[in-house]
């Protein structure tokens, strides 16, 4: 057979950080409190920080987790993780110590790079391993006063390598490159594996559809640790842009980073979207460039989007999970929109949409018969999905995996519809769907209808028993204290009649903050959990 070296290279998106060394070596590619680095000083990092770890007795395979906010330390460990041959796990930095020691013991880490803020939590779940993992500390001058952790720093280790090591792809780009844990919402957190070639070919698809260039200015608000931070590490650097790390997201920060580095993107869940668009004026710094942002998860409420624009930002939505690298769809605009008032626009808006480029093929089917259905805007199936962008699987878990595979296709457990546009809209979570009197009721469309509300800052509808319909829909609702007194049970149920169906309608209401997991989704299953406790 003929030597294919010249055709064919493996892909790994460890690539991106070379070439953006060789295109733009003096360009800052990070910026971090007073912190500056070029492109070329963040490669030679990296294969300080690749070499190093070979010396440390990490091989191709090994898992090297990282328990870090977005910083320099873990934007590194996505190129120099990976360019060692090992497998990068991104911690999530809101786990206990139990959740900790199950990711470590379950993904095997060999090596532990953590933060001095969360020592307290890094000890205790040591503690709970027979077998720790060598334990590597960060120490950011950006945020001095914690105790030391470990013996050795992360510097320390750099100084360790070599910045000349080989960069290389790995010879088999169906190889791990990442683990990152699911959120657990039920059960333990499973363990989701990401191939090189998936890594790049999503980095490529997002850097499309974010309209990343060389000149683009990325704010780090989306955690480096929720897939990958939706592989924006490598996409960025594939653009050549520019990397503005945030350790903690708050909305005076936002505002300042913003308007200071004239940043032109960031990702954010709609929960931060809805912390930016209700802070005060005291919070906000002016900026008078045009600002891109990108929310997933659930879909942000059309009031939000509104105030987003009214705010200066250009809002896009996606649609993914952990099993597909983060983003798999996106709301494309389109030209006839922009006519529309900004009520149409953005409810159109806040739909899942369209497969990226890099991902193959997505489709809404009867998960029975695996049928795809019509594309009326009314018949509710769940969304399917695959191509090179999906997980290569559950670490260690067989079974799971083959479920998810089942039919050649990717379950992703969302109920939605298809428009005659084609766009896919989310309806629900298979497991949030209420029946009350055999009617199927998005908890999704009460929740939209209830975060149009001027007093309503967060909204969560769930399933609550119901001796005559079933099931009846339940809202928990998180207000200012202030507002208590103009806002009550009887006033959200009839806002709510004036919006939906009657059947739609909530029958009961709650009060209060919302628990979330450590990711900040909404813990819905602790939600129906209250709902059934409560009096009749």
């Amino acid at each position: 057979m003929a030597d294919r070296t010249a055709n064919h290279v493996p892909l790994s998106p460890i690539s991106f950080l070379r070439r953006a060394a060789e295109a733009w070596p003096d360009r800052t590619a990070v910026i971090h409190g007073d912190l500056r680095r070029s492109y070329a000083e963040v490669f030679a990092r990296c294969r300080r920080l690749a070499s190093a770890l070979r010396g440390a007795g990490i091989g191709p395979g090994d898992t090297v987790a990282v328990l870090a906010p977005n910083g320099p330390e873990l934007l590194e460990a996505h190129f120099g993780v990976p360019a060692a041959g090992a497998v990068l796990n991104a911690i999530n930095t809101r786990v206990d110590a139990a959740t900790l020691a199950l990711i470590l013991r379950h993904g095997e880490a060999k090596l532990l790079i953590a933060d001095r803020e969360w020592g307290a939590v890094v000890r205790a779940a040591l503690a709970l391993l027979a077998a720790p993992p060598v334990l590597i500390e960060i120490d950011d001058p950006a945020a001095p006063g914690h105790p030391p952790l470990a013996a050795t720093s992360y510097e320390a280790l750099l100084e360790a390598g070599d910045p000349a090591f080989p960069w290389t792809p790995p010879e088999d780009e169906t190889a791990a490159i990442a683990l990152n844990y699911t959120s657990g919402t039920v059960g333990d957190p499973k363990g989701v594996l990401y191939s090189h070639r998936g890594a790049y070919l999503n980095a490529m698809g997002n850097a499309l559809t974010f309209g990343l260039g060389p000149r683009s200015v990325y704010l780090w608000t989306l955690p480096m640790f929720h897939c990958n931070g939706w592989s924006y590490p490598w996409a960025v650097t594939a653009a050549g842009g520019m990397h503005v790390c945030l350790r903690k997201v708050e909305a005076a920060a936002i505002y300042r980073l913003v308007a200071q580095h004239k940043v032109s993107h960031f990702c954010a869940a709609p929960v931060v979207l809805g912390m930016l668009a209700r802070a005060p004026a005291a919070e906000r710094t002016a900026f008078d460039h045009p600002v891109q942002i990108a929310t997933g998860g659930a879909a942000p409420p059309s009031a939000v989007i509104e105030a987003m624009e009214a705010a200066g930002f250009g809002v896009t939505h996606l649609y993914g999970l952990t099993e597909t690298y983060g983003p798999s769809l996106f709301c494309a605009w389109q030209e006839a929109w922009d006519g529309l008032g900004v009520v149409a626009r953005s409810r159109l808006m806040a739909r899942q949409g369209v497969p990226l480029l890099t991902l193959e093929e997505a489709m809404v089917a009867d998960p029975d018969t695996m049928r795809e259905l019509p594309c009326d805007g009314v018949s509710l199936g769940e969304i399917m999905i695959r191509g090179n962008t999906v997980m290569t699987g559950y670490l260690k878990a067989p079974e799971a995996t083959a479920r998810a595979f089942a039919g050649g296709w990717f379950h992703t457990g969302d109920l939605a519809v298809r428009h005659p546009d084609g766009y896919i809209e989310v309806k629900d979570r298979s497991k949030d769907i209420i029946i009350s009197g055999g009617e199927n009721i998005s908890s999704l469309e009460v929740e939209e209808v209830l975060h149009r509300h001027p007093l309503v800052l967060e909204a969560a509808v769930v399933a609550r028993p119901d001796d005559v319909w079933g099931e009846s829909p339940c809202a928990f609702v998180s207000i200012r204290p202030e507002d208590a007194e103009a806002l009550d049970a009887e006033a959200v149920i009839a806002w709510c009649r004036e919006n939906l169906a009657r059947y739609k309608v909530p029958r009961s209401v709650v009060f209060g903050p919302l628990p979330r997991t450590a990711t900040g989704k909404v813990q819905k299953n602790v939600l129906r959990d209250q709902a059934r406790e409560l009096p009749s």
